[in-house]
């Protein structure tokens, strides 16, 4: 026979299943943690120290470049690399800016340069004669004041393909300036770029220089950088360190008793019999080379036990000192 709760037997049936769910040794409840999917794939301590450590060489490379163009002094140094979406990173420009397009090939991809022009004036101020030290009115870059920087620019894109080369061939060409909705338009919004921030200090003016780089090209060279880490980090594990040398301990070297080298003149050699005697300038009671695979490594005697013949060691020779008298 069916029964039909009331909704007062209803409620304490509910009560009684939220009690029993708080009673220690339940079931657990389960945790909702919030995700963010744009903060997926973010760059590794791993990948942050190689990326550093690649354009920390680079800004090396662009101080000299640039102070030799500039002829003044002229320090580059990386301020941070981050990864991030490129609305995030036009959300931080000035309205004045110097912002640069790059056609990037084989890949067929656009990377950019970004110049504050608290840098670029003085860079500018150099380049025609001043000493980078004015003060100048923030405005907009004149065209021949363009050209200018476009050159500046071109030596950087020069100092990055060769500090890129031994880790990924790319070509770097200079495109265009791009200004207010051509920098939005430049790439997509939400897609992920590599941020590398570069503060730049000459005489008594400073400023950043930032170079982006779309996901298609960062992931290329992070998975190279990746892979020349991974090789130069590569240690063998403690077993594999005890079998090579188990592998080395049964080893056969040929060893050999010879005396050292002696000149020896020709006539000595041209009066050569069957039973003559050659002397030589070694004594008997000094020690004649031991030599192991053809490389003399011991100084000792020759001994004989019963029918056997044996080497007495006296002393061992260095590695340098057996080089250099097999070369002689």
């Amino acid at each position: 026979m069916l029964k039909t709760l009331d909704q007062n037997e209803i409620d304490a049936l509910f009560k009684a299943s939220q009690t029993s769910r708080n009673i220690p040794g339940g079931a657990p409840a389960k945790k909702v943690v919030p995700c963010d999917l744009r903060l997926a794939n973010r760059l590794t301590a791993d990948q942050v120290a190689a990326v550093t450590s690649l354009h920390e060489s680079f800004a090396r490379r662009l101080s000299g470049s640039l102070a030799a163009h500039l002829r003044v002094a002229f320090e580059m140094n990386l301020v941070s690399a981050e990864q991030m979406t490129f609305r995030e990173f036009t959300s931080r420009l000035h309205d004045l800016t110097y912002f640069a397009s790059l056609q990037v090939m084989p890949i067929d991809a656009r990377a950019a340069i970004q110049c504050d022009l608290t840098l670029a004036y003085p860079i500018i101020d150099l380049v025609l004669g001043g000493t980078g030290t004015d003060t100048i009115e923030m405005r907009d870059l004149t065209e021949i004041e363009e050209h200018i920087l476009e050159t500046v620019v071109r030596l950087i894109v020069l100092d990055l393909r060769t500090t890129w080369a031994p880790v990924i061939e790319l070509d770097f060409q200079f495109e265009q300036r791009q200004r207010g909705i051509q920098v939005q338009s430049s790439m997509i919004p939400d897609d992920k770029i590599l941020c590398l921030s570069f503060e730049g200090r000459l005489s008594n003016a400073s400023g950043s220089l930032a170079m982006i780089f779309p996901a298609v090209i960062a992931d290329a060279l992070l998975r190279r950088l990746s892979a020349q880490t991974s090789y130069t980090k590569r240690m063998p594990s403690r077993e594999l360190r005890r079998r090579v040398r188990e592998r080395l301990l049964t080893s056969r070297f040929v060893a050999d008793l010879s005396l050292p080298i002696s000149p020896l003149a020709v006539r000595q050699l041209v009066d050569l019999e069957p039973g003559s005697v050659l002397m030589l300038s070694k004594s008997t009671h000094e020690p004649i080379h031991l030599n192991i695979a053809g490389k003399p490594m011991f100084l000792a005697y020759p001994v004989r036990q019963g029918i056997r013949r044996g080497a007495k060691i006296e002393k061992r020779l260095s590695l340098l000192s057996s080089n250099e008298k097999g070369t002689t």
